[in-house]
């Protein structure tokens, strides 16, 4: 599927070499948009650029840690002049980042580092960009939660958990500091989309735990990647024009939030 819903339009994806990252940034190109790749696989950044630059969208990659406040600046401001606007940011760089879900297994490292990429990362982003989405009289972030920070999820631990719940809190506010500048901040909070890292973590549960994931989705099945992706494109666009603050829910059903 292609369009011109997001031509001209510039894009930041922190976390935007892996494997969720990589196909929100497919979508945007092949919607007419211009990319900047945020992430710490360095190899995978050059990958992604090379064959998203073969379309004739401008494209370019900077290998950035989050969590190093000045390290994205730095790197925002200079993809902003790569790619020639930024209209959209998306901060997807995050995740329970391989520390143990038991919490007799949770170090203070562990909780510290999935706490700062996910929470100050999040944040960190959002500040750089936000001069910039000024500048382009408005444009829209897109933050990451997760059915984990919205419920007692079986799958991650408490460090993540408590991550992706405060990050709900940091897009309400970011909204409602930027609301005026026409700069729209909203949340998706995906279920249990089996990318290379969640994969591995739900094949080492037991068959009965597994069973009791799939048994809580009404749809009674995993999901797609392209069915998280869709929707980050549908909050970066004029469709959701006048949605802002909110975090929009993909789980199949498992979690009906009032």
């Amino acid at each position: 599927m292609s369009s011109d819903r997001f031509k001209g339009k510039g894009v930041l994806i922190s976390g935007g070499a892996g494997g969720l990252g990589s196909e929100i940034a497919r979508r945007f190109v092949a919607e007419g948009a211009n990319i900047g790749i945020m992430d710490t696989n360095e190899v995978a950044i050059q990958t992604l650029v090379s064959e998203l630059s073969k379309t004739g969208a401008k494209v370019a990659g900077a290998k950035v840690d989050v969590r190093d406040s000045q390290d994205v600046t730095k790197a925002v401001d200079q993809l902003a002049k790569n790619i020639g606007t930024v209209d959209i940011l998306v901060a997807a760089a995050g995740g329970s980042l391989g520390t143990p879900r038991d919490l007799d297994d949770i170090s203070d490292d562990d909780f510290d580092l999935v706490i700062d990429v996910n929470v100050k990362g999040t944040f960190n982003c959002a500040r750089a960009v936000i001069p910039h989405l000024k500048k382009s009289n408005g444009g829209s972030i897109i933050t990451f939660s997760s059915i984990g920070g919205r419920s007692a999820s079986p799958v991650t631990g408490v460090p993540y958990a408590t991550a992706k719940a405060a990050i709900l809190g940091l897009t309400r506010r970011l909204a409602k500091e930027v609301g005026e500048f026409n700069i729209r901040v909203n949340a998706i909070a995906p279920g249990l989309f089996l990318t290379d890292r969640l994969e591995g973590m739900f094949e080492k549960m037991s068959k009965s735990e597994q069973d009791e994931v799939i048994n809580a989705i009404p749809l009674k099945r995993m999901p797609r990647l392209q069915e998280c992706v869709e929707p980050v494109l549908f909050l970066a666009s004029n469709e959701s024009s006048y949605i802002t603050g909110t975090v929009l829910d993909v789980n199949g059903g498992r979690l009906m939030a009032n």
